[in-house]
């Protein structure tokens, strides 16, 4: 017993290691709807033979009651698994699969063929080496073939299996087949896909999966299992210079203190001159630190720490890089946008973005143009909708290391995220740094913030009133600030109405031109407080994310947020302007409160209802809470 045991405990360690040994493969499905995309998977896993007895009895049973072959075994069911699928007969969400040969393991994303699912399709995307592109023998080359095929190329994957299936359902024809592949490949040859194998198909039926077709003895070409499998997608990553992001600081005691990460290019060796980035600093890899053992070298995609000779000051987000060939930085970049939310993307608002383990404040700059994958062209855009892809500029807060996109996923890919809700809106692709970036920099000054607030005798800050039009804000900052000079309070008032007659006179009522408003604003009052002063802004300022980027320029504490609070049937009460009777006759679009949000406060420092207290008693509740806060004490 115990011999046999151990022999088959011997026999799984090394089916193990065999598994370990064997490269692995990522690629997605891709194509119009009823392609066969879901189809063609569940033919994959049924020939690899990587389907368990209990999911074979369950699509049996679901082949007999909701599949779509008359009772035949409908491979689709395998991946379909939501619900929703299920009943339309469609791919809704991303299904991942693994699955293996004798010479390759696979991970496959079956992606939608929607549009409206194109963000499911580019997440699919992102990690995929190799695309199998889906083509309805019937129907051709269709508009999302050749959308899908536009996004296959712009996020980086170059090889591309042109599978044109439902072969059957067209007598098998040569001359049908040989046409397809000519337009698509014309086409392909537009976007930059040069590495296209086509390969005619039945996916339901199994012809050229793994054996050839004796329904096509005129194709002599590879099976798709055997161009999977033979494929050489091994990119040059090894042959790069050294990229690795640092993700954490490893210090588990005072004795040690290590980079982990994982290795993006290159090859790290002990003893090789690095440099850190963005500081600059150079050094080399003293230790390459791992769960099994120190390496004297580690390869692209080795996870690893790395100890360094000299005591440099790295952080997570930084890049250990090859000395002689070091990637650049900068603030300021023209990327490629996917937009993946239902609120569209706005130039002027703030979203975070996050490039490996770097999160940085963005701001979107004016969209360049709008790419209509359909036909390529550029066109004119204000905002990106749900599932458009622009040519934008960016500005972050903090230097990135990065890399172009076609150079490098890893520095060159990024998500921008909502800063109030954290959901994931957008996904990116740096092109290149902007050449003014590189021509700006921060001129040193020898009278500072501090010095300037001394001189004055007061610490510097703003005041952000927001609420409704007819809230009360100007005439309560009006007050505040009057009792602020009684008291030799150095301080100015920004008041949206007078903002717009000069500084914002070019914007309009848009929800674009109103985030553009703010960040102007809010860019003045900063300066504004490294003057010394204190500042008082009175602004509807109707949405939290640019309330919140407002916040984010600012020092801890110098920033209070006022909300002055009031029903929407109080403000039209007291509308001696007129503007609610417009906006409620249609005369006045965007107006707040009526056709465009106004978004509470969730957290301000001061909430003022200006039904319930006075103008009088509102000023003297802000300028009690800024001395309960010591911003009228002396620097």
């Amino acid at each position: 017993m115990a011999a046999n045991s151990g022999t088959a405990d011997e026999d799984v360690a090394a089916r193990f290691a065999e598994e370990e040994r064997k490269s692995l493969l990522r690629f997605i499905t891709c194509g119009s709807v009823d392609d066969g995309k879901s189809t063609l998977i569940g033919r994959l896993l049924y020939e690899s033979k990587t389907i368990f007895e209990d999911h074979w009895r369950t699509l049996t049973r679901d082949s007999a009651r909701v599949g779509t072959r008359q009772g035949q075994i409908d491979f689709a069911l395998l991946v379909d698994g939501l619900a929703a699928e299920r009943e339309q007969g469609i791919t809704i969400d991303v299904a991942y699969r693994f699955f293996s040969t004798h010479r390759r393991k696979f991970i496959v994303a079956d992606t939608p063929g929607h549009e409206q699912y194109t963000r499911n399709m580019v997440t699919g995307a992102s990690g995929a080496d190799l695309a199998v592109v889906l083509i309805d023998a019937r129907k051709g080359v269709l508009v999302q073939t050749r959308r899908h095929s536009f996004l296959v190329s712009l996020l980086g994957i170059r090889h591309v299996v042109l599978a044109v299936n439902k072969m059957d359902l067209v007598d098998f024809d040569e001359q049908r087949f040989n046409a397809i592949v000519d337009d698509y490949r014309a086409f392909a040859t537009r976007i930059g896909l040069g590495d296209v194998t086509a390969i005619p198909l039945v996916a339901v039926d199994g012809d050229n999966i793994v054996e050839r077709s004796t329904r096509m003895p005129w194709y002599q070409g590879p099976t798709l299992i055997q161009c999977l499998e033979q494929i050489d997608v091994e990119s040059d990553v090894a042959h790069r210079p050294l990229r690795m992001p640092v993700q954490w600081v490893n210090r588990p005691n005072a004795e040690f203190r290590g980079f982990a990460g994982s290795i993006a290019s290159g090859i790290a060796r002990v003893g090789d001159a690095v440099r850190v980035l963005p500081s600059g600093r150079t050094t080399r890899i003293h230790r390459i630190v791992t769960a099994d053992g120190d390496l004297q070298e580690a390869s692209a995609g080795r996870a690893v720490t790395l100890t360094l000779e000299d005591e440099v000051d790295v952080s997570r987000g930084d890049v250990i890089a090859a000395t002689d060939a070091a990637p650049e930085s900068a603030t300021q970049f023209q990327a490629t946008i996917i937009w993946m939310h239902e609120e569209p993307l706005l130039p002027a608002r703030s979203y975070l973005l996050k490039i490996g383990s770097v999160t940085a404040n963005a701001t979107m700059m004016p969209i360049r143009h709008r790419i209509n994958v359909n036909t390529l062209e550029k066109l004119a855009a204000e905002t990106l909708e749900l599932n458009d892809i622009g040519v934008c500029e960016l500005q972050v807060d903090r230097p990135v290391v990065f890399e172009p996109y076609a150079d490098s996923r890893t520095l060159g890919g990024f998500i921008l995220i909502d800063r109030m809700t954290f959901n994931t809106v957008g996904a990116g692709l740096l092109s290149f740094a902007l050449r003014r970036a590189q021509n700006l920099h921060w001129q040193a000054l020898d009278v500072t913030k501090p010095l300037r607030a001394a001189l004055k005798g007061q610490k510097p800050a703003v005041l952000w009133l927001t609420g409704l039009s007819g809230a009360g804000k100007s005439t309560i900052a009006n007050l505040v600030e009057k009792r602020l000079a009684a008291e030799g309070r150095h301080t100015y008032l920004l008041d949206g109405d007078n903002v717009r007659h000069g500084l914002n006179k070019d914007l309009g009522f848009t929800e674009q031109d109103r985030v553009e408003n703010i960040r102007r604003v809010s860019e003045v009052a900063r300066l504004m407080v490294d003057a010394g002063l204190i500042v008082l802004v009175s602004f509807i300022s109707p949405f939290r994310a640019e309330r919140g980027a407002a916040r984010s320029l600012f020092g801890e504490g110098e920033f209070l947020e006022v909300f002055v609070d009031t029903s929407l049937a109080e403000a039209e009460r007291r509308d001696v302007k007129g503007l609610y009777g417009k906006a409620r006759r249609g005369e006045l679009k965007n107006f707040t409160g009526i056709d465009s949000p106004y978004e509470v406060p969730e957290k301000p420092e001061l909430r003022i209802d200006t039904q319930q207290v006075s103008a009088e008693q509102a000023a003297d509740l802000i300028v009690e809470q800024m001395r309960r806060r010591g911003l009228l004490s002396a620097p």
